[in-house]
């Protein structure tokens, strides 16, 4: 046996520079594959550490043995490996097989290798290399392969490859349409210029994965989003793991993996079937309460009280006293909370609202009016509430009708801050369905008062 092929080396495969062979083995040994080499006639030239952490045979005693026969190949297989062998060295480009091969203590092992022929200066087939690793490792690769590739192609939820810089790096089709942009248009972009709210969360979020490793579990993030159609507010149910290099011998993170579902429908839904129980056990309380109220007319203050709580900031109930002319003339007969600052009509006194009021619009027609305003300076906006009779931090006001018996009795009036949403169609049920039971305490207030009963 020659010294080259002792050491891993030929004069057909190895180079022939001093130190050559020295850099070949160095480079074989750190593959992460198993790599042999055969010459022409089918002797074993190189044998690297994989091969030998694999199948237990050292280069010492693999190198210079002709082929696999005898030692890492059973008899009965021998002649099927060894043909397929030939016939990749016969064969252009890599060919890929499957077949057992024999380790050191006479297990058998699986392999898929990947073969293919080594020209030499002529263009004839000189020798033959011959890749291979454990066909459960490489299920596994292909396995992780084909699940990432699922998850930026077909996944049913969003998923996007955060780079370290907080940046995009992937974005599969779902996220792509949940962010309202395309697929390559989000890469590389801040955060910031994606989302118009919710962007300090998320990045917080992926700074402490990046930092300290995946979270507990899931958090549900609230975030505004960019669209052509304007902004969108959506809540998104997000997972993070923290993307490692397996290359380094400490883990050096290369990004996180964000996954998230949209889950707005589900959130809003419980949400306002909170809004709507705590909503149903005010009414329950108040009508309780008022039960046990001898005046009616303190009965419908007490229903007033219990419909502020967390509804509105003010409540202010008017008493129409005067449907003779058409000039409509109300009477303050309660506010709360009691004493409100800048509602300048004290209880019992009448209130000078001006005929385009949205007061005395609302008993003219009827029906509940709604009043806001927004996106003005704050001088403006107190300006606006103070020619109203309302606080000055007013920006939302819903003025419902207090009807009773085919009569409008009076008005009843909600009134919300800068700070809160405005009033909507469900607040505006909540509104009439108070109303109604004001008006009917109210009425019989008035009815007690005719026949002279305290």
């Amino acid at each position: 046996m020659s010294a080259s092929r002792r050491s891993g080396t030929t004069d057909e495969l190895g180079p022939e520079e001093p130190g050559g062979a020295d850099l070949l083995n160095a480079l074989l040994d750190g593959m992460d594959a198993a790599l042999c080499a055969f010459d022409a006639d089918g002797t074993v030239t190189h044998w690297n550490r994989e091969a030998t952490r694999i199948l237990g045979w050292s280069a010492a005693e693999a190198v210079g043995r002709p082929g696999f026969a005898g030692w890492a190949v059973r008899s009965a297989d021998d002649a099927e490996v060894r043909e397929r062998l030939r016939s990749a060295m016969r064969a252009p480009g890599r060919q890929v097989h499957e077949f057992a091969l024999v380790t050191k203590d006479g297990r058998r092992v699986l392999v898929r290798t990947q073969s293919a022929a080594v020209r030499g200066p002529d263009g004839r087939p000189a020798g033959l290399y011959c890749a291979f690793s454990e066909v459960h490792t490489q299920i596994d690769l292909e396995r992780s392969i084909a699940l990432s590739e699922a998850l930026f192609e077909d996944a049913s939820w969003g998923v996007v490859l955060i780079d370290a810089d907080l940046r995009p790096a992937v974005v599969n089709a779902h996220a792509a349409r949940a962010l309202g942009v395309g697929r390559s248009a989000a890469l590389g972009r801040p955060l910031g210029e994606v989302l118009a709210q919710g962007t300090e969360e998320l990045e917080s979020a992926l700074t402490h994965v990046l930092a300290e490793g995946a979270l507990p579990g899931p958090i549900e993030l609230w975030v505004t989003v960019r669209t052509a159609e304007g902004e969108r507010r959506r809540c998104w149910r997000s997972g993070f793991v923290r993307l490692a290099s397996p290359l380094g011998q400490e883990p050096v993170p290369l990004g996180v993996g964000w996954l998230f579902q949209d889950v707005t429908e589900a959130r809003l839904g419980e949400r306002e079937a909170s809004l709507l129980r705590f909503r149903a056990n005010q009414l329950h309380r108040a009508a309780r309460a008022a039960a046990e109220c001898e005046d009616p007319a303190e009965a419908a203050v007490v229903h007033l009280e219990f419909a502020l709580a967390g509804f509105a900031d003010h409540a202010l109930l008017d008493r129409l006293t005067d449907t003779r002319g058409e000039t409509v003339r109300l009477e303050r007969l309660a506010a709360t909370p009691a004493g409100t600052p800048g509602a300048d009509a004290h209880t019992g006194l009448p209130v000078r609202y001006a005929p385009d009021h949205p007061a005395p619009r609302c008993t003219e027609r009827g029906g509940t009016v709604r009043a806001d305003v927004s996106g003005v300076p704050a001088a403006r906006s107190r300006e606006w509430a103070r020619t109203r009779h309302w606080p000055a931090d007013t920006a939302h006001a819903l003025c419902t009708p207090l009807r009773s018996r085919g009569r409008t009795l009076g008005v009843l009036t909600f009134l919300r801050g800068t700070s809160r949403d405005g009033f909507d169609r469900i607040d505006t049920t909540y509104a009439e369905e108070v109303a109604a039971r004001i008006a009917a305490a109210l009425d019989l207030a008035d009815a007690v008062r005719g026949t002279g009963q305290v």
